[in-house]
């Protein structure tokens, strides 16, 4: 019988969405996954170094999976996780922090920022619903700041979209490249 190879392993993950011969792939999975068509749809992509690097000695090195930029000069980071550990929201946090910072250098302007996208591909469950109705609504979860009293976002920079596999039923009917990505990675 042969063994099958898990996309979700960090190697395979990389060599599928984190190479330049398939970057393709990587353009379509951003897409899918952000809800991208036709006129907002990202057409190229630059894969960079996936090191966020330190600034001074005692700053703390963080190593990504994916870090990519658009035509447009949007930023995207994309992991993979295997174990959901309890600090692992921080991390996300800190690791878009990380991308977003380094787009500066000292007298450059603010407005030279680009909006940061960070993916989280889970393969266990961070989040949990309150009931199991709610549980499709727990796949695909996407963080913005944004005011709930009188609903404003801050900034359309920050946006972090965690999609938790176990809640992608497999059985179902699959409509889109967004439930192709998700059947493939589960």
């Amino acid at each position: 019988m042969k063994k099958l190879i898990r996309p979700t392993v960090d190697c395979v993950f990389k060599a599928i969405l984190g190479s330049n011969e398939n970057k393709h792939l990587l353009i379509n999975f951003l897409n899918a996954v952000l809800g991208l068509l036709n006129g907002q749809a990202i057409k190229d992509v630059v894969i960079l170094n996936p090191y966020n690097e330190k600034e001074f000695k005692d700053d703390k090195l963080s190593i990504i999976d994916i870090k990519a930029t658009d035509e447009a000069g949007a930023f995207y980071q994309i992991e993979v996780q295997i174990s959901i550990y309890r600090w692992l929201a921080e991390r996300m946090l800190f690791n878009w922090a990380a991308i977003y910072h380094s787009q500066l250098t000292s007298g450059q302007d603010y407005t030279q920022l680009k909006p940061t996208t960070s993916i989280w591909l889970l393969e266990d469950t961070l989040f949990y619903p309150e009931s199991e109705e709610e549980m499709n609504k727990y796949l695909h979860l996407n963080f913005k700041p944004y005011d709930k009293n009188v609903m404003i976002y801050l900034s359309n920079h920050l946006d972090i979209h965690v999609l938790q596999l176990p809640f992608f039923r497999t059985e179902q009917i699959i409509e889109d490249d967004k439930e192709r990505w998700l059947y493939f990675f589960k």
